[in-house]
């Protein structure tokens, strides 16, 4: 790992391109070839070319620039491009409707906004008099830009440019909008102190070699992505590779395939379908399976098969942004697959809490890395309560949101995630769900709904599962159905009565389900996909 000076961007894009010089550093899968090939050198060439550009367009030191992309070579580009212009980056996830972006774009105060051609016809902007900069049409020394809606062709230059203006560690280096599960967006106020600090923490549980490929699925403008599949690759020397198309199974397997990727990162979303789709049926049909003494060996073959669906060489495989399916989680445990859960929140830059692969008891709580506090405050039983936070990864506050910010955090500075856990003695943190979303029963007992829609999850009949408290304080489950259970037709009420019966069982009697009730349309999600639950609720 390099050692920077000064936890800022511009150092980390400087130090990583002198070191690492000719190795790759990112590249895009397309149509079955890796195409769009970046080196370590050329990245900071390209970086520090956009921030005099930047410069030249007018942009001042602490001007906010968007960067609004898909994931591709030229999104890393643009990102440290605006830390050498001295401007703020405000990625965006292109998952916004028109509104969102537009409110986004007035509330950040943005000067100039970098994007990909792609991007550019959702943006949709009115005869704009922001200067736009489309990062993906690079060609020789010269790149795209409109400048009062006058599209023209101008020369890259070498020099830095507004290299005076780079700003300190401590200084404001992003803001990312959230796509909260609970409502209306929030501008994180990140320093490059508090990115490179959580990257750094983060690599305490995987160490990361220049001979690694990271496979990157999520987008980069969300902070999971952005810092442990970005910023602590450069920080190694790995490579990292983008898909071209959405990361459905399908086409994630296939990049795999193509790539063969050493690490990766990801929801749960992703290897819940991976194993329920690919591996759980042919796992079920196997004869080794189907008897107990045999039964350890089918699952360790079938962890091997995953392996090798991944591309053969997988020996990191993190999963973060929501709760993994015990089912899923059991059967990668037992077959030994090198995954790790982890725990993180935007305004901690993200990372919280985890564990390294193959190093913790199925279950055992995850640790947080050297440097980041947790505590247990108040509220839903003698050791338990909502988790806080204290370290160099938190966040200044909210841009533009004083109110917001002070509620955010205590008196005495510990960052409330609004997350309920307990610390046990053992110092690991054990998540029960989130304080917005619990439920009080009838007697005052705390219902936590992910936990139950983490078992309706696991059944092959849902989809995706949402729990509330109906009118009458009863507990009902909104199901969107699995294509298994579409199949089933006339059968799926007593399914689903079934399913219902089951997942009680498992309960305390105050959780219990009341009814499952079916939903049509799929359910909206954040691009994380979780379930933006203020829409249902």
């Amino acid at each position: 790992m390099i050692q920077i000076a000064e936890k800022t961007l511009t150092s980390l894009c400087l130090a990583s391109s002198e070191k690492y010089k000719d190795r790759p550093a990112f590249a895009m899968v397309s149509e079955g070839k890796i195409t769009r090939r970046v080196t370590y050198a050329q990245m900071g060439l390209r970086a520090r070319q956009i921030g005099n550009l930047l410069n030249r367009l007018g942009v001042k030191k602490d001007e906010k620039i968007l960067l609004f992309s898909e994931n591709c070579p030229e999104w890393p580009l643009a990102y440290f491009g605006i830390a050498f212009a001295g401007a703020v980056s405000v990625p965006l996830l292109t998952g916004f409707c028109a509104e969102q972006i537009q409110n986004i774009i007035n509330h950040s105060q943005i000067s100039a906004i970098c994007l990909s051609r792609a991007a550019g016809e959702k943006l949709k902007l009115p005869s704009s008099e922001l200067p736009l900069v489309f990062i993906d049409s690079i060609c020789g020394d010269a790149i795209s830009v409109s400048v009062n809606g006058e599209q023209k062709r101008m020369t890259l230059h070498a020099d830095t440019g507004g290299a005076h203006h780079q700003s300190g560690p401590d200084e404001l280096a992003a803001i990312i909008y959230t796509s909260g599960t609970q409502g209306n967006s929030k501008g994180v106020m990140l320093t490059g102190a508090n990115l490179i600090s959580s990257a750094v923490s983060s690599l305490s549980f995987v160490k990361l070699f220049p001979r690694d490929r990271l496979l990157s699925v999520l987008p980069l403008a969300h902070t999971y992505e952005c810092n442990l599949g970005l910023i602590a690759p450069l920080l190694c020397g790995a490579s990292v590779a983008y898909l071209e198309k959405p990361p459905s199974p399908s086409v994630l397997l296939e990049a795999a395939g193509i790539f063969r990727p050493t690490a990766m990162v990801t929801v749960p979303l992703l290897i819940e379908k991976i194993y329920r789709s690919v591996i759980a049926p042919k796992l079920r049909k196997s004869r080794l399976y189907k008897f107990s003494v045999t039964r350890s060996l089918a699952v360790f073959i079938a962890g091997r098969k995953l392996i090798s669906a991944l591309g053969g060489r997988i020996r990191f495989f993190g999963i973060g942004g929501a709760p993994l399916s015990p089912d899923v989680e059991n059967f990668l445990y037992r077959a030994g697959f090198p995954y790790s859960t982890g725990y993180g929140l935007t305004e901690a830059s993200p990372f919280i809490a985890g564990n390294a692969p193959r190093r913790f008891l199925l279950r055992s709580g995850l640790r947080p890395p050297r440097g980041v506090k947790l505590r247990i405050a108040g509220g839903a039983g003698e050791d338990e309560g909502e988790i806080q936070v204290q370290g160099p990864n938190v966040m200044m506050g909210y841009y533009r949101d004083g109110e917001k910010t002070a509620e955010a955090f205590t008196p005495d500075s510990w960052l409330r995630t609004g997350d309920l856990g307990r610390i046990d003695k053992k110092g690991r943190l054990h998540i029960r769900g989130r304080l917005k979303t619990l439920i009080l029963g009838p007697s005052g007992e705390n219902i936590y709904p992910e936990e139950i829609e983490v078992l309706l999850g696991s059944s092959r009949l849902v989809e995706d599962a949402l729990v509330y408290s109906g009118e009458k304080g009863e507990l009902v489950a909104l199901v969107r159905l699995s294509e298994t259970a579409k199949a089933a037709a006339g059968a799926i009420e007593h399914a689903l009565e079934e399913l219902r019966s089951w997942v009680n069982k498992k309960l305390a009697y105050f959780s219990r389900l009341s009814r499952i009730e079916i939903k049509n349309e799929p359910f909206e999600k954040t691009p994380t996909m979780k379930i933006k639950r203020y829409l249902y609720d």
